[in-house]
């Protein structure tokens, strides 16, 4: 098992947003903490795409809201939508390593049309997805806004690693909507 690496929360929120609150006020959690279908939809060790799409019985699209290129790194802050009806289901901000990556995969995942773990898989790239933190927060304007809920709701989110051939390649905070919202 490769050597565990911690996302940090603070510079991942900030390659987008100024100020942290606008997306949300974070407290880490453990497991047991969580409602029961927030806890099995966030604290595993598996992409967020595939686990996603079984809870909601729908295959997701990737709805990238901005990006950010600074040399071989790339980030970008996306909605993930059901096919099924647009519904958005999961916010996320993804920092990764383009350096680590084969060619038609980098240009895949610049392309901006399919989820990062959709391609993954589909490229058979060795990965290992690694949770690090769960997190309930408390919606800031900008996630009320992304989820359709009233600011100050809470919601959780998890921030995870994918290792990528044996290396720490993907940053990841991912947070879904409100499970009462769900099928």
């Amino acid at each position: 098992m490769p050597p565990h690496s911690r996302p940090d929360l603070g510079t991942l929120i900030g390659i987008f947003f100024q100020q942290s609150e606008q997306l949300g006020e974070f407290r880490e959690v453990e497991a047991d903490e969580m409602p029961e279908v927030d806890r099995s939809l966030l604290s595993h060790d598996h992409h967020m795409t595939v686990t996603v799409e079984s809870f909601h019985a729908s295959l997701v699209n990737v709805d990238v809201l901005t990006t950010d290129i600074s040399g071989d790194h790339y980030a970008r802050k996306i909605l993930l939508r059901r096919q099924s009806d647009d519904q958005v289901v999961q916010f996320g901000i993804m920092r990764l390593d383009l350096g680590f990556l084969e060619p038609e995969v980098r240009a895949e995942i610049l392309s901006q049309q399919t989820p990062l773990g959709r391609i993954l898989i589909e490229h058979d790239v060795l990965r290992e997805v690694q949770l690090v933190a769960l997190w309930k927060i408390q919606a800031g304007p900008d996630l009320a806004d992304y989820f359709g809920i009233a600011q100050h709701a809470e919601v959780y989110g998890r921030t995870a690693l994918i290792y990528c051939n044996g290396e720490p390649v993907v940053e990841l905070l991912e947070i879904i909507t409100p499970a009462a919202d769900g099928h």
